[in-house]
């Protein structure tokens, strides 16, 4: 097994935080269908209040998940490593299995 040190350990604890909520992870899927979003086009697909939105998107922003940047009074958000995705269709997969063993156990 690799030895990760614990500054490694640190970042990934920070990213696995950081997408550890349901409505970060709805945030996420919502780029990925438009490659970049404004957080103001966000809050009608989400249904999100804004002020719980922009604490989403500020934790994603400072875990490095997501890239934020400014365009005249728009606040514009894109993944900053495609690579989130295999991790949440990982966890996706992970929990479908979950669930079916479960099923079959309670059959």
């Amino acid at each position: 097994m690799v030895k990760l040190g614990v500054f490694m350990e640190n970042r990934i604890s920070e990213i696995l935080t950081a997408i550890s909520h349901p409505n970060k992870i709805r945030i996420i899927k919502a780029i990925q269908k438009e490659s970049m979003l404004c957080g103001c086009e966000m809050l009608p697909k989400l249904g999100l209040e804004q002020s719980n939105l922009s604490r989403h998107l500020s934790t994603l922003v400072k875990a490095g998940v997501l890239i934020a940047w400014k365009d005249g009074v728009r606040m514009n958000y894109k993944i900053a490593d495609e690579r989130i995705f295999d991790l949440i269709d990982l966890a996706e997969k992970i929990s479908a299995e979950r669930l079916s063993v479960r099923k079959s156990v309670v059959a």
